[in-house]
């Protein structure tokens, strides 16, 4: 048995592989904002940046999809896009720190050479945790 993490992004190329492997492989999502796609082509799962701050969120997305759920899924899958943008729009872990520590766990800044989030992306940040229920 094989295991793939896709990150790349190109569901066409996920497919062929899918395809071609069929049984003998495992597929994971890389990318928060395709964990769905990634199962309807037989995926088993994602390995998650959201599932830092999110962790029974998006368990409960990828249960509800594997158990057949399919809209319950879906809707979560979209209802988080725009926190998982947060979460990419600066390099990793950057924006999974600030969350973390806007969520009272003091996990502190990136280290060198990368920075502390930026004021204007934190900030949006902060209003998508809200909205999410988060903090």
């Amino acid at each position: 048995m094989w295991v793939l993490k896709r990150l790349a992004g190109n569901i066409s190329q996920i497919a062929q592989i899918a395809s071609l492997c069929q049984d003998n492989l495992w597929i994971y999502s890389g990318n928060d904002d395709q964990t769905l796609p990634i199962l309807s082509l037989g995926g088993i799962g994602v390995i998650s940046v959201l599932s830092n701050i999110a962790p029974k969120f998006v368990h409960n997305m990828v249960f509800d999809y594997l158990s057949g759920n399919f809209t319950l899924s879906k809707d979560s899958q979209t209802k988080a896009i725009p926190l998982i943008n947060c979460l990419f729009s600066e390099v990793n872990p950057i924006p999974v720190k600030a969350a973390l520590n806007l969520m009272g766990y003091p996990v502190g800044i990136p280290r060198l050479p990368l920075l502390p989030m930026s004021c204007d992306k934190k900030l949006h940040l902060e209003q998508e945790m809200k909205s999410f229920k988060l903090i």
